[in-house]
């Protein structure tokens, strides 16, 4: 399996790992929101490079090292699965409790309650196609869209980041991914397809199926938000869809 980052990063080699190599230039991600029309689809090159311009950024301004704990209050987008892979470089943990964490990343809907939250340090994400931040944040808050673009995207860890260590609510890095792989048997998700899931990540039941299963799968994932019924039958023909979630 080819390697993320040059290698020692256990759970963003073992989730993203199978969409490089040969495959680094189909789609992994495509992105739908139905409510605006948008449509973003990234390569698995593309994602890696996400990855790791974010996980600069989290290390390098923002002190995520490992023992850090890191909350997202994000919806199922593209940018939220880049940056989970990019906590997951930097050997922190995913906190699902926002309480006490060091780092907080939340869009706009859910920044206020991010804010409530006594972390540390904020991030907040436009979530913008375009790459545009978000205007009137208060002082203190980082904007991701602003400050991630003038990071490299290549990612040297200081450090491995074993599949021993701590990576969501206690769980190990081998756990997490033990868990996707057994869901992904138990919805079906197989190397090679491609799934279209309306399947939200606002839980850690939806984030494992809907986002952790498929890249643990080695499929590819046609996520929609805001799904119009109307969309999805002629969606799935378009993307030559094999499984749907959600």
């Amino acid at each position: 399996m080819d390697t993320v980052f040059g290698s020692g990063l256990f759970l963003p080699d073992a989730l993203l790992g199978p969409a490089l190599g040969a495959a680094a230039a189909r789609p992994l991600f495509t992105h739908y929101d139905d409510a605006t029309g948008e449509r973003v689809e990234l390569s698995g090159t593309t994602a890696a490079n996400w990855t790791a311009k974010a996980a600069n950024l989290l290390r390098d301004e923002l002190d995520v090292e490992p023992g850090s704990r890191v909350s997202a209050l994000l919806p199922a987008h593209w940018q939220t699965a880049t940056v989970l892979l990019a906590v997951w470089a930097c050997g922190a943990e995913l906190a699902g409790d926002p309480s006490g964490a060091d780092v907080v990343l939340a869009d706009a809907a859910r920044l206020d309650r991010a804010l409530g939250a006594g972390a540390g340090t904020v991030v907040a994400f436009s979530l913008d196609a375009f790459g545009r931040g978000l205007p009137g944040l208060p002082a203190g808050v980082v904007d991701f869209a602003t400050e991630v673009r003038v990071h490299g995207d290549d990612f040297v860890p200081w450090d491995p980041v074993g599949g021993d260590a701590p990576a969501w609510d206690g769980a190990t890095g081998e756990q997490v991914l033990a868990a996707a792989r057994e869901r992904a048997g138990a919805l079906g998700i197989g190397a090679g397809d491609r799934v279209l899931s309306t399947t939200g990540w606002d839980t850690a039941d939806g984030l494992r199926d809907g986002l952790l299963a498929v890249l643990a799968a080695g499929a590819s994932l046609v996520q929609t938000v805001n799904p119009a019924p109307d969309a999805l039958v002629r969606r799935a023909e378009t993307e030559r869809v094999t499984l749907r979630l959600g």
